[in-house]
């Protein structure tokens, strides 16, 4: 299943009081200042050297995209990964994450910022712009900017109200301050993840007007405001140029320009191969690789082979994880390329339908949490691909995220035989599957099609799960029906899904567990809950946690919602995506980013 996701920033690290909620100091001050970038290769992702000192001025970049997308605005529906990438590169964002996860201010935009001390209300972010941050067409960034953001995130343009807009109807107001560099944004209720609005920003003009939901990006006069401007937008092309920004204000960028190419993922080894590219992410082109057709047999071969009655058949195509791995051995063996490899921000989880068949018993889905042995999966899945087996314990934190914890022994004793044993699911003398007034304890597993890492994974689980006792019948659903035709339907046990892992989980994770809602009809409806388990109790600490501005008190309130999880048994988390980048040698700043995104202005050609 592909799964849209933010990637995250790696910048300046700030002192742990900073980086939680408001400061403890109750006494007015000024806006704390903003450090330094810290050195971007620090980073738990796998980017290569970036040293700016090494790095030549000038120069093209090729860089490979899934395509040329509909939008470059994120909060739209129609925004993919590389809507948000190219953002990256045009836009502001006041906070981006750091290498474990942590929104962090970045000085290019944000001088200093402020805000009222926990439990003091109305509460208030005071932001101080840096001065010199301006659009292209030479307009200050300013409070307009930010006021006309709110507004359109949180109006009722159902075009405009996506998943990502969260927080900004907790805004009541956005004023200029004591100059215009100063902006005071006031909270009508207390909202904990402030640092995750406006990231992107987009200029007024392009938010507050009737259509700015529907033009098209290539639509003329658009202003920006990173290291790089838009020069060519072609859909039909499949190519998008960013040139240098003239009126940039930072580190000047190194590349003059840079061509984000639409080029299939099973095209990208050959076009690295013939060196067409200069960065491709991998993943894709590697997990599902398609196996190699046989040869055509020549006209002789085919008589011969017709007439002989006891001719063998041809031998059947690779299975897919064997392909991957012929890919994966090609890609490292390309000339003047490095695999770069790094765990992506997205957490791999098996979901449990929890509406269907013997799941509907708590027991039987904690049981089936405690017969997967999470190392032995991630082993499966992440060691034939060059990454640590590193397995998660946490439904809401990825493993280098800051707040990680492993709360699996919540899931409740360590034999899941017993807990079957108590819901009535008895095995035979003799082993096998378990059985309940002989009816077998046999469960489906979807699986998105053609991935190799979902194969291995549902190979080991199968094994796991057989050995307790129970018997899984793999169902493989391609892309175009994963979702509609089996998530949302119910259709499924047991699936494999993938979840981004970001800087915010209070926010961005509590759809996934919210207690399903009747409809009109007073049928529970699952909205973005396709396990369909879930209660009052946890929507209540994610929602006191959003609104917790001690970051001690929420990520407490946080590791408690993951704890009530586990004992729901509403999901196992697996391990981390992985995350494969193939990159030309002789370019730096370029890589697998893990939570980062580029440094734009950074990446470019090594002298």
């Amino acid at each position: 299943m592909r799964v849209r996701q933010l990637t995250a920033a790696a910048a300046a690290l700030l002192l742990s009081a900073a980086l939680g909620g408001c400061s403890d100091d109750p006494g007015p001050r000024a806006p704390a200042p903003v450090p330094a970038p810290a050195d971007p290769t620090a980073t738990t992702g796998d980017v290569g050297p970036a040293d700016r000192a090494a790095v030549r001025d000038g120069g093209t970049l090729r860089w490979a995209v899934d395509g040329v997308p509909a939008t470059l605005n994120v909060y739209q529906g129609a925004a993919t990964a590389d809507s948000a990438l190219l953002a990256h590169a045009l836009y502001p964002s006041l906070f981006r994450p750091d290498e474990h996860g942590r929104l962090v201010p970045d000085p290019d935009y944000l001088a200093g910022f402020d805000c009222t001390p926990p439990g003091e209300q109305p509460q208030v972010v005071t932001y101080r712009l840096n001065p010199r941050a301006v659009w292209s067409d030479g307009t200050p960034i300013s409070a307009a900017d930010l006021d006309a953001q709110r507004i359109a995130l949180s109006g009722p343009d159902p075009a405009r109200r996506t998943g990502k807009a969260a927080g900004y109807d907790a805004i009541d107001s956005v004023a200029q301050g004591a100059d215009p560099y100063e902006v005071r944004v006031t909270f009508r209720r207390p909202y904990a993840e402030w640092r995750a609005l406006f990231g992107p920003l987009y200029p007024a003009a392009e938010t507050a007007g009737p259509d700015a939901s529907t033009r098209p990006p290539a639509d003329g006069g658009r202003p920006s405001a990173g290291p790089y401007t838009l020069s060519r937008y072609d859909a039909e092309g499949g190519t998008v140029t960013v040139v240098r920004s003239p009126l940039w204000w930072g580190d000047p960028p190194k590349a003059d320009r840079i061509d984000f190419l639409a080029v299939r993922p099973e095209q990208r080894l050959d076009a690295l191969d013939q060196e067409r590219l200069d960065i491709a992410p991998l993943t894709a082109a590697v997990d599902r690789a398609a196996p190699a057709a046989p040869p055509e047999p020549s006209a002789s071969a085919s008589a011969s082979a017709s007439a002989s009655a006891s001719a063998s058949a041809a031998p059947p195509p690779a299975a897919a994880p064997e392909a991957a791995a012929l890919a994966l051995r090609r890609a490292e063996s390309l000339p003047g390329v490095t695999v770069h490899r790094a765990a992506a921000a997205s957490l791999t989880q098996l979901t449990l339908n929890a509406a269907r068949g013997p799941l509907t018993d708590p027991l039987v889905r904690r049981a089936l949490t405690r017969a997967v042995d999470r190392r032995r999966i991630a082993d499966a899945a992440l060691t034939p691909l060059g990454l640590p087996a590193a397995p998660l314990g946490s439904h809401l934190f990825a493993g280098d995220q800051q707040g990680y914890r492993d709360n699996s022994d919540a899931a409740g004793p360590a034999d899941p035989g017993l807990l079957l044993d108590e819901a009535g699911w008895m095995r035979p003398a003799g082993g096998g599957t378990r059985a309940k007034g002989g009816k077998p304890l046999a469960l489906s597993l979807l699986v998105p099609a053609g991935s190799a890492t979902a194969e291995r994974t549902a190979d080991a689980l199968i094994a796991e799960l057989g050995e307790s006792g129970i018997a899984v019948q793999r169902v493989p659903a391609p892309a175009e029906s994963f979702v509609g035709e089996h998530l949302a339907a119910g259709d499924y046990d047991l699936a494999l899904l993938s979840w981004p892992a970001g800087p915010s989980p209070a926010v961005e994770q509590r759809s996934v567990y919210a207690k399903p809602r009747p409809d009109l009809d007073g049928v529970p409806e699952p909205g973005g809950n396709f396990g369909r388990s879930g209660t009052e109790e946890i929507d209540r600490l994610f929602d006191r946690a959003a609104a917790e501005p001690d970051p001690a008190a929420r990520l407490g309130l946080l590791q408690e919602a993951d704890v009530r999880i586990w004992q729901l048994g509403h999901s196992v988390p697996l391990y981390q995506r992985p995350e494969l980048v193939g990159v030309r040698t002789g370019v730096a700043g370029a890589g697998a980013y893990g939570y980062g995104w580029p440094r734009f202005q950074d990446v470019g050609l090594l002298d």
